[in-house]
């Protein structure tokens, strides 16, 4: 099986969204329309010689293509599903073996889609942190200023509750903060500047971010529109250069 990633558009439309992810995430475009083959038959053909796949296509089409396919998930390769309007990407199978929490986390970030984890332990971590920073701050900053959020928050191991780090576009690839995301196997969540420039919630706007970024707040924002049904439970506290808010998601609050 090889290592690299493999991208099914079902529709000749969702070409232009299978090239930019292509264009982001590498991989090998698959464009199974040009066949007179079946595409069913097509990708099971395929399926084994990938050990990562982006499907374009309705959840339910993914779940015929796959059927007969599945062995273990100690050998299944990874299956991302995504729409083809690029609102959400599922990690469909092998969330944690085959990587596939992962791999939506990446699709997610390419397109400005919503990942979905239904795994149980990342779906019991109640905790978002969203994270602004200065240009060229060190992983221990990051670091020191996200245990300082958490300290306010009550739980038995802060960072074992955090689902997700989440920070603006702009920020994406910062050193320190990839470090850390992957130091501590957090997955960071991107969220467009022009989605908080929509949505500027902030307790307190800083002219220097506004001077900076042109937006009123990253932290706060990023953290609140990451988790809808949330509540923010540490309001941005900075420290050294960063800047971390803390958002708890509750689904027993949701009537």
């Amino acid at each position: 099986m090889s290592s690299t990633l493999g991208i099914w558009p079902v529709r000749v439309e969702a070409v232009r969204l299978a090239e930019r992810l292509t264009e982001q995430l590498g991989g090998e475009l698959f464009r199974p329309w040009e066949q007179a083959e079946g595409q069913k038959a097509q990708f099971q053909a395929q399926f084994a010689q990938h050990s990562l796949w982006v499907l374009i296509m309705a959840a339910g089409i993914a779940v015929r293509f796959i059927d007969g396919l599945v062995k273990s998930k100690h050998h299944d390769p990874a299956v991302v599903v995504l729409d083809e309007a690029g609102r959400f990407a599922i990690a469909l199978l092998g969330g944690h073996e085959a990587g596939a929490n992962a791999l939506a986390y990446r699709v997610a970030n390419a397109t400005g889609a919503v990942p979905v984890i239904t795994t149980a332990t990342e779906a019991t971590k109640p905790l978002i942190v969203g994270i602004g920073c200065r240009k060229g701050v060190t992983e221990e900053q990051i670091e020191r200023a996200v245990r300082h959020a958490l300290a306010q928050v009550p739980a038995p191991d802060e960072l074992e509750s955090v689902r997700e780090l989440v920070t603006v576009d702009l920020k994406a690839n910062e050193p320190a903060l990839q470090a850390f995301s992957r130091r501590y196997a957090i997955p960071l969540r991107v969220i467009a500047r022009q989605q908080i420039e929509a949505r500027p919630w902030v307790t307190q706007p800083s002219e220097w971010v506004r001077k900076s970024v042109g937006l009123d707040g990253v932290c706060e924002p990023c953290a609140l529109i990451a988790c809808g049904r949330g509540r923010l439970v540490v309001p941005k506290t900075a420290l050294d250069g960063v800047a971390v808010a803390v958002v708890e998601d509750d689904w027993e609050r949701v009537s």
